[in-house]
């Protein structure tokens, strides 16, 4: 029973994402009406709707950043803790991710013309992967860990021009040059 505690508070983190998405009107699933286990088409109104997608590899990366913060600043912390923490803040970029502003801003600055944010789904899912990312990174040594994170950027990057870096830097400062190349202009 000591073992799921930890599990009560992170299930209960996302319930409550799920829980204020709902209450913001965002969709429980796709509204094509199903849900798929993977959706590989960036640009289609099916990305950010089904359980995971090429955005799926940010959240794991977020997942190696936020047990590396954790290790760095609250050492003293149990595991079981930090990743209260860590799903936490994870939650809560959902939460902002999805409304109005950011939804708009990606819009504006970026590729993502027709993004209307994620379903409560793929919202969900982006904090197990997040959870995937965070127990993988208390695993493995770090220059493992940071070395599966620019491959999978460096993936992401080849495959769908885009990745976590390129997503902050176009949501906090876009630049034409790199939303063109994102374009395939």
């Amino acid at each position: 029973m000591k073992k799921l505690i930890p599990f009560l508070p992170v299930a209960a983190i996302i319930l409550t994402v799920a829980a204020l998405e709902y209450s913001q009107g965002r969709l429980l699933i796709c509204k094509c009406g199903y849900v798929k286990l993977w959706e590989g088409v960036v640009n289609s109104a099916d990305n950010s709707q089904h359980i995971a997608d090429w955005y799926s590899l940010s959240h794991i990366i977020h997942g190696f950043i936020f047990f590396g913060v954790t290790w760095l600043v609250l050492r003293k912390w149990s595991l079981a803790n930090r990743l209260i923490g860590a799903t936490l803040v994870e939650g809560g970029w959902e939460l902002l991710e999805n409304s109005s502003f950011i939804i708009n801003r990606y819009r504006e600055g970026t590729i993502s013309l027709d993004y209307f944010g994620d379903s409560i789904v793929n919202s969900t899912s982006d904090i197990g992967f997040m959870i995937i990312g965070f127990f993988i990174a208390s695993r493995l040594p770090w220059k493992i860990t940071a070395a599966t994170a620019v491959a999978m950027e460096l993936l992401a990057l080849y495959v769908i021009r885009d990745n976590l870096t390129l997503n902050v830097i176009m949501l906090l400062y876009p630049i034409e040059t790199i939303k063109n190349w994102q374009a395939g202009a």
